[in-house]
């Protein structure tokens, strides 16, 4: 490898590389002697990702490379097939942000930054708790430090920070993204947004998720609170 940035920027891209074709096979239905497999290749990934926080370059490449290797295994041997992305294509990925409230994560939030994390690099922006109320009317359940906290947790997730109380736009001219992603419930208009970012300088594509996610029961914050109201309305909530 040459210097120590570019060696750590073609690591990340390497892990990143593991990551995307872990994401296309759990959308598959793969044999129930791979699942273990799997989960093992996740591991390294976890250890790769440690190990390059840690600034120990040479071992998160090794961690990786494990991970490669059993990934290639299961598509020599006929089990799977997947596409490895190019070392530039990995490196030069873009940039999509995503904005909302995320106030009671659910599954609708991760698959939509899942669609986001195919699509390039995460960056999202986190609304802030008086935008909320006067959008929605109402003040989110959990406060915009602790959502925010969240969302930078997730391993989708390259940086979070909060929205702006003055210009919903201000923060998206300092990420300056290459994508736009919104959700399918969003009420923001695409072709108003394009105008305006246009109009501040930016050139934008902007997309939108055309369904919700519906795999589970409870995946939007209303149905949660109403689960909620229903079991324990009137009753003390448990601890």
């Amino acid at each position: 490898m040459s210097s120590g940035v570019d060696s750590r920027e073609r690591v990340r891209a390497y892990i990143e590389n593991v990551k995307l074709v872990l994401l296309q096979l759990r959308e598959r239905t793969l044999p129930p002697e791979c699942v273990r497999l799997l989960e093992l290749v996740q591991c390294y990934v976890a250890d790769a990702e440690y190990y390059l926080e840690q600034g120990d370059i040479f071992t998160a490449l090794a961690c990786i490379a494990y991970a490669e290797g059993l990934l290639d295994a299961l598509r020599y041997l006929g089990i799977t097939e997947f596409r490895w992305r190019s070392l530039t294509e990995l490196l030069r990925r873009p940039r999509v942000l995503v904005a909302g409230t995320f106030d009671l994560l659910h599954p609708g939030h991760l698959h939509l930054l899942r669609r986001a994390y195919e699509l390039g690099e995460v960056h999202v922006i986190v609304a802030r708790d008086v935008v909320v109320e006067k959008v929605k009317g109402r003040r989110p359940i959990v406060p915009e430090e602790q959502r925010l906290e969240v969302i930078r947790a997730i391993r989708y997730v390259a940086t979070a920070r909060l929205g702006s109380t003055r210009d919903m736009l201000e923060p998206v001219l300092e990420v300056r993204p290459d994508i736009i992603l919104l959700g399918p419930d969003q009420c923001v208009d695409e072709e108003w947004l394009r105008r305006e970012l246009r109009g501040r300088g930016l050139e934008v594509q902007v997309l939108r998720l055309e369904q919700r996610y519906q795999d589970y029961p409870l995946c939007s914050t209303s149905s949660i609170i109403r689960e909620v109201l229903r079991r324990y309305g009137g009753a003390r909530a448990p601890e």
